[in-house]
């Protein structure tokens, strides 16, 4: 399966949550849709229109591998609240030290992000019913750190939700939440963007214009 662009992808994972809302008798006004940046805001805020609910973003960075920093070994939230993929860390025989310099520095960029993208601090999570979204994952590794720290927040339920994720991560993403929803999950994966025909880099500027829009900046 191949997505025109993220329009595109927003669209059809907006109808296939549509469908998951209603069998989970979800309330609207309960619900909340929370994007990644930079991908995952596009795709939230075209699922949060076609779904009626509350929006708003949550960032998180992933932690790259010392010699190939594209390469996720982990993520981290803000408040320190991570992930790590102790497989891969072990293999690439990565010391603690270098995971502890590499999370202040991508904690450092997450602050630099917040400042740009959010007015306030402050989160409407408890007790509402929270669909995390990204426009598509790989390890996973960013999703599953904002979906740990959702947790902290203490929501009635954790949705999942994305257009594209290889089979094997899914599992691992049902681990972290309470519904996930993948429109695809191939078994041949190497790259989120192998799966749009347009898969164009989402710039600060593009999410400062939906943040702008929505009033939340």
């Amino acid at each position: 399966m191949k997505f025109r662009d993220r329009i595109d992808a927003a669209e059809i994972l907006a109808e296939r949550l549509t469908e998951s809302f209603n069998n989970l008798k979800i309330n609207r006004q309960e619900a909340v849709i929370l994007g990644i940046p930079r991908g995952g805001v596009i795709i939230a805020d075209i699922v949060a229109r076609k779904l009626s609910t509350g929006f708003d973003i949550v960032i998180g960075r992933k932690l790259g591998a010392p010699e190939n920093k594209e390469l996720a070994i982990g993520a981290v939230m803000e408040d320190g609240t991570s992930y790590i993929n102790r497989y891969l860390v072990d293999a690439l025989l990565i010391t603690q030290e270098y995971i502890e310099k590499e999370k202040l520095e991508q904690q450092n960029e997450i602050k630099r992000r917040k400042t740009l993208y959010r007015k306030t601090s402050d989160y409407e999570i408890e007790k509402r019913v929270v669909t995390l979204v990204d426009d598509g994952i790989a390890t996973g590794a960013t999703i599953i750190a904002a979906a740990r720290w959702i947790r902290k927040q203490r929501p009635k339920l954790l949705l999942l939700a994305v257009p594209v994720a290889p089979s094997q991560t899914v599992h691992l993403l049902r681990q972290e939440a309470d519904f996930t929803e993948v429109v695809a999950s191939p078994d041949n994966f190497n790259a989120v963007g192998e799966f749009y025909a347009n898969f164009d880099p989402v710039a600060d500027e593009d999410v400062i214009e939906v943040m702008k829009k929505r009033n939340l900046l």
